[in-house]
């Protein structure tokens, strides 16, 4: 595949920069709405207390304290409705499920039970993408803003590059639409592949 971005970099933004300018962002989109892509198999999310429990090997508390957090999402995506705007996701998802996608899995799932609606794509529907590189963690603002996430090699938040150029985040808008109009519908995925799983084995 040609290079997604057509050779831009974005600006680089530190992490407090980049948070800032997220949030006012993401109250500001307009249509076509927010879509992000996920492609990377596995983060580590320091912070945030269900993966520190899952990273400690307490699948349970993990599970509870996710499960705490229904009446947060709620909200969030009742705000969301009410700016107006849509919120898709696409997550590449890789067989065998690893222990961090099956923990992230049960966030989405909730995330998809309210509102913001999730669709799985395989490695093998994205692989003519990949030929030279992964595809990108990204994320648009309606067709006038661009993130792409950039993580270290421990699968750490490290910064993130913003983009603004309106042909560009529209044709990596479109690109994210198009992977979730093939993709499966998070709920029927789950079902059949992560339901089923036992609490993951941590090394």
């Amino acid at each position: 595949m040609h290079d997604l971005f057509g050779g831009a970099a974005g600006e680089r933004l530190e992490l407090a920069t980049y948070y800032a300018d997220f949030e006012t962002d993401l109250w500001s989109t307009s249509a076509p709405g927010f879509w992000k892509l996920e492609r990377q198999q596995f983060f580590k999310e320091p912070g945030n207390a269900s993966w520190e429990a899952f990273d400690k090997g307490d699948w349970q508390e993990s599970m509870r304290i996710i499960e705490a957090g229904r009446s947060d999402m709620s909200e969030y995506y009742r705000k969301i409705d009410e700016y107006g705007f849509i919120n898709r996701r696409v997550r590449v998802v890789e067989q065998p499920i690893i222990p961090y996608l099956q923990w992230e899995l049960h966030i989405l799932r909730m995330r998809d039970q309210y509102g913001g609606k999730v669709r799985v794509v395989t490695a093998e529907q994205i692989a003519d993408f990949e030929r030279k590189t992964p595809l990108p963690e990204i994320y648009t603002h309606g067709t006038t803003v661009m993130y792409q996430a950039v993580y270290d090699d421990d699968g750490v938040l490290e910064s993130a590059r913003r983009f603004t150029d309106s042909d560009l985040v529209a044709r990596c808008q479109r690109f994210i639409q198009d992977l979730y109009e093939i993709g499966q519908p998070l709920e029927s995925f789950f079902a059949e592949n992560v339901a089923v799983l036992p609490p993951p084995r941590m090394p």
